[in-house]
């Protein structure tokens, strides 16, 4: 009795020692574990404390007034705020500037000058006014002429009228009048025949200019139409990332309620005390998850958030957005045909070529015109008007005296140069043509080139985009394929989940392979929904595709008139 009372004796301390030595390991693991939590918080994501013992649901930033946002909210504050299509609008503006200024070449252009000036010259024969060798001779002039220059914007011909007056007084002996009054009236006008007639420079810039202006019109609207798919992409891409936390956080919540029902199984004794560590190593690595799935959530709301304000003073840009919409999957129908045919016709990228393609057409053209011979016609008439006071003479030359004098002044050179009394006109080509080679020809030869190649890269566009189209069409339909498979795969893990977990509570199943399931699980929830997002991202990217987004979300943009 002795012996056998001293076996049961030792046997009750190493069972004691033993159960101690389990419970110490127990709660050294238990710490390990947390502190491993917390260093994987902070490296995963920076400055956010996760503290084992709270509610793992708490989202940093919390505390940030929220926003309710549905899709149709987000591609509406896309359309008013965003930067990119802010730029790109005033793209056109400065083209229509561009516009004007080459106009204004045909804008009349006013011509004045004034000017005074007495000129003495010594006389050195009678001739110079004076019959005294040597005496100052005085001339005054003073000029006053107003003339209107312009090119006119149909045949290359410009035009340009001038009235010339002056006033000059002298003490010269020859003179009939003192003061004189001299004034002419001129109009020229030359009319290109063969170079420059049909266009010039200038109307090749603005037809060039133009085309400009209605590329950057297409320009906004792809600008308008990319930034709308982009943002819808973010858009989904923030719900996926937000429903992505909640599969973690359910993830997590059944990673914890296993900790705590083997917690319970090891205290009533039908459980092993490294069990408990099996589970708490899951849910561990379950709540990394979590923090890595809101790290990921915190950057796709940066990232829609970057599309919808207007800088960072936007009252949008510090709120938390809680996205309402979410991505339902609805298989449809996609014809491949109709599809590369719309794109083919709405397509801004091939529309942008065809423009191309006419402006190099427009410069081909006048380049072909400066070929032609230089060939001018220029018609010129005038009239000449003289006034002022008469000098009545008697006798002749120097020794010629004033006998008296008939008033008489400036409007005497209107009223001649009015009644048309001193005509003058003259008509004249003026031709030249280079000889040899000529820079024209060779800059010819280079735009038919250039021509050339436009219209080959239009053609290599709408293969691309035939191409790009079918690719999309081909990506919608696998995704709704994809879709259906990964639901399937969900509905499955769940029922294997619910399965192993009964057999798990009544010893037929063990702790590993429960775990097993939930990750099973876990993974399946996010392959469902990244397959969602997949097939509505490759819808949107269809009707990108195909020039279709604005008219499916009735969206119209206005040309300004």
């Amino acid at each position: 009795m002795t012996r056998t009372g001293t076996i049961w004796t030792l046997t009750a301390a190493l069972v004691c020692a033993s159960l101690a030595t389990t419970a110490r390991a127990q709660q050294l693991s238990e710490a390990r574990i947390r502190e491993l939590i917390k260093q994987a918080a902070e490296r995963t994501a920076i400055g956010v404390a996760v503290d084992p013992q709270q509610p793992a649901a708490a989202t940093p930033g919390a505390n940030r007034p929220v926003v309710r946002m549905t899709l149709d909210d987000a591609v509406k504050l896309t359309l008013d705020r965003n930067l990119d299509i802010a730029v790109q609008r005033l793209s056109p503006e400065i083209n229509d500037i561009s516009v004007a200024k080459i106009r204004s070449v045909y804008h009349p252009s006013l011509t004045s000058t004034l000017a005074t000036q007495s000129t003495t010259t010594p006389a050195n024969s009678t001739l110079a006014g004076s019959n005294t060798a040597g005496a100052a001779v005085v001339a005054g002039l003073s000029t006053y002429n107003g003339g209107l220059t312009q090119a006119v914007p149909w045949g290359g011909g410009n035009f340009n009228v001038l009235l010339n007056n002056n006033r000059t007084t002298t003490t010269s002996l020859n003179t009939l009048y003192d003061p004189t009054y001299n004034t002419n009236w001129s109009g020229q006008y030359t009319q290109p025949l063969l170079r420059n007639r049909q266009v010039d420079s200038t109307r090749q810039q603005i037809a060039v200019t133009r085309i400009s202006r209605d590329i950057s019109d297409v320009q906004l609207r792809a600008t308008i139409t990319n930034t709308v798919s982009n943002v819808r992409n973010a858009y989904w891409d923030y719900v996926f990332a937000v429903q992505s936390v909640d599969v973690a956080q359910r993830s997590l919540d059944l990673a914890e309620q296993l900790v705590k029902d083997n917690q319970t199984r090891v205290e009533v004794g039908t459980m092993a005390p490294i069990d408990v560590v099996q589970a708490q190593s899951q849910s561990a690595a379950q709540r990394q998850n979590l923090v890595v799935a809101q790290g990921a959530m915190r950057t796709a709301e940066l990232a829609l958030k970057r599309l919808i304000v207007s800088g960072t003073a936007d009252p949008n840009w510090n709120v938390q957005i809680d996205p309402v919409d979410r991505p339902d999957f609805r298989p449809e129908p996609i014809d491949v045909e109709a599809a590369v045919r719309r794109a083919l016709s709405e397509r801004t990228d091939l529309e942008i070529a065809k423009k191309n393609v006419s402006s190099n057409d427009a410069t081909l053209s006048y380049l072909r015109d400066q070929l032609k011979p230089q060939a001018d016609f220029v018609a010129t008439y005038g009239l000449v008007g003289l006034g002022g006071t008469q000098l009545i003479k008697s006798g002749t030359s120097v020794n010629s005296t004033v006998s008296g004098t008939v008033p008489g002044g400036y409007g005497d050179a209107l009223s001649t140069l009015v009644h048309n009394n001193f005509p003058r006109w003259t008509a004249q080509v003026n031709f030249s043509y280079p000889l040899g080679l000529s820079s024209q020809e060779a800059s010819v030869a280079r735009a038919r080139v250039q021509l050339n190649q436009v219209q080959a890269q239009m053609k290599q566009i709408e293969l691309q985009v035939a191409t790009d189209v079918t690719n999309a069409a081909i990506t919608v339909q696998s995704g709704a394929e994809r879709v259906q498979a990964a639901q399937a795969a969900r509905e499955l893990a769940q029922k294997q989940l619910e399965a192993e977990t009964s057999k798990f509570e009544v010893g037929m199943s063990t702790n590993y392979n429960v775990i097993q399931s939930q990750r099973d699980l876990a993974t399946a929830q996010n392959n469902e929904l990244q397959s969602i997002l997949n097939y509505r991202k490759a819808l949107v990217e269809l009707e990108r595709l195909q020039q279709t987004t604005l008219q499916n979300l009735n969206i119209s943009i206005l040309s300004p008139q």
